[in-house]
């Protein structure tokens, strides 16, 4: 009888170790790198120079990781003129900056009497990237 309860123990026992170890092979994942998307309000397709546009974005995510950081930076390569966030100092060209707000708005003051375009650029820190592109006509 002893021996009996001793094959049964030893062949739970196994039981039980297949099906630990089966549970190893596939560990729980959890996901932090969430893509995004990027919303903007209609802009004027006109601007004078010295003229200011407002920019109004909206980030928009497909979920939530609180470690999640968004940064932009843009490049302007026809005509001349500034883009700042609100009343801060104008960006930099291809310097990025941290943003802090999934809802926010931009101002790009014309500096030029030809036609503007720059590209925006909206990154997170797992590499997921938007690419905005903005075209001004000068109302000169």
């Amino acid at each position: 009888m002893i021996t009996i309860l001793n094959k049964c123990r030893i062949g739970l026992l196994a039981v039980l170790v297949s099906s630990i170890a089966s549970c190893d092979k596939d560990p729980l994942e959890i996901q932090n790198d969430f893509p995004f998307e990027v919303k903007v309000m209609p802009v004027p397709k006109e601007i004078a120079n010295g003229q200011t546009v407002e920019i109004r974005i909206t980030l928009q995510r497909t979920g939530n990781y609180n470690n999640t950081h968004y940064y932009i930076r843009y490049f302007q390569f026809d005509g001349t003129g500034i883009l700042k966030y609100y009343d801060e100092p104008p960006y930099l060209p291809n310097d990025s900056y941290p943003l802090d707000w999934e809802q926010f708005r931009l101002y790009y003051t014309s500096h030029s009497t030809v036609s503007q375009s720059f590209t925006v650029w909206i990154s997170d820190n797992f590499g997921n990237e938007k690419q905005l592109d903005f075209q001004f006509n000068s109302s000169e």
